[in-house]
């Protein structure tokens, strides 16, 4: 029998689930996803905790097990005596998964790396959506709600970082060559996403939680040209700097000097060849859908 094995509390990104890790393996090789008490008649130990009102589902892999819950508790209540039932569990030598489980099958994360017109910027793509909106990281003080950003800041080439949909955007320092650390960046992000470790907390403040979209307030207080402008950017030009992995942002419209300022994030910001390409293309575009409106387009980077 297993003897003296502890029992890790982890968060993923999903706050309803939470990951108990062993110090040893419980399952050899397979996965296991339960929905309820009768699906979990081949692990005694699922079922056993199915007996809590509040185990929505039980999945077993590895050295770990995770369990969404209902919205009837928060975890903080209940992860401890959970965490110590399922190690008192484990430590008297009770079977966790019998012999004739079916396996569940798992699809892998993988991520391939796509340049971007920016050569100091590497996209990662992922199989599986990563985040629900935007976000940007220009240091390590800014991801205290970011582990993932945080951890990829752990590298010392990583200068920046942008979030997006399926995606990662990576500024790298000179000091490297994106040949010597794709790899390894690729590799580091695969496993995070494949281990369902907390990508953002649910703790981030609101105001940090929005600053990539216009509100609606924002929009109606805008005046006509200003409306104008932010639609066409969102129809013809948004689309395309997202697909270089990066973002694109109103800013203000000058109705004197009819100039137009936008907000550059992720791969476009600070690329010498993009903010010329881009400030060419926006303004051709606003010129001639906006005729007589549009002077200049400047470009910050956010």
């Amino acid at each position: 029998a297993m003897s003296g094995i502890t029992i890790h509390i982890e968060k993923t990104s999903n706050p309803a689930i939470i990951k108990y890790e062993a110090s040893s393996f419980l399952t050899r090789h397979n996965s296991y996803e339960f929905k309820n008490i009768d699906d979990a008649k081949d692990s005694p130990l699922a079922q056993q905790l199915f007996y809590l009102p509040f185990v929505k589902t039980i999945f077993i892999s590895g050295n770990f097990i995770a369990i969404e819950r209902y919205n009837i508790v928060t975890w903080e209540d209940v992860q401890d005596e959970v965490a110590e039932q399922i190690q008192n569990y484990i430590n008297e030598g009770k079977e966790i998964i019998s012999e004739s489980a079916t396996p569940k099958k798992v699809v892998p994360v993988t991520i391939y790396a796509e340049s971007t017109p920016n050569p100091t910027v590497m996209k990662f793509v992922s199989n599986k959506k990563i985040v629900d909106r935007i976000f940007e990281f220009k240091n390590i003080d800014e991801t205290k709600y970011a582990p993932l950003a945080q951890a990829l800041f752990h590298f010392p080439f990583v200068k920046e970082i942008f979030l997006d949909k399926n995606y990662i955007s990576i500024t790298k320092y000179d000091m490297v060559e994106w040949n010597d650390i794709t790899m390894e960046i690729r590799e580091f992000i695969r496993n995070y996403l494949q281990e369902a470790k907390e990508i953002i907390s649910k703790d981030i403040p609101a105001e940090q939680k929005e600053k990539i979209q216009l509100s609606d307030e924002n929009f109606e207080a805008l005046d006509d040209i200003s409306k104008e402008i932010v639609n066409i950017l969102e129809e013809y030009i948004k689309p395309a700097v997202a697909s270089d992995g990066g973002n694109i942002m109103f800013d203000s419209y000058d109705p004197i000097s009819k100039v137009v300022k936008v907000v550059l994030q992720g791969a476009c910001s600070g690329c010498p060849s993009s903010t010329m390409t881009l400030k060419s293309g926006i303004e051709n575009t606003l010129k001639s859908l906006l005729e007589g409106k549009v002077n200049e387009v400047v470009a910050i980077n956010g």
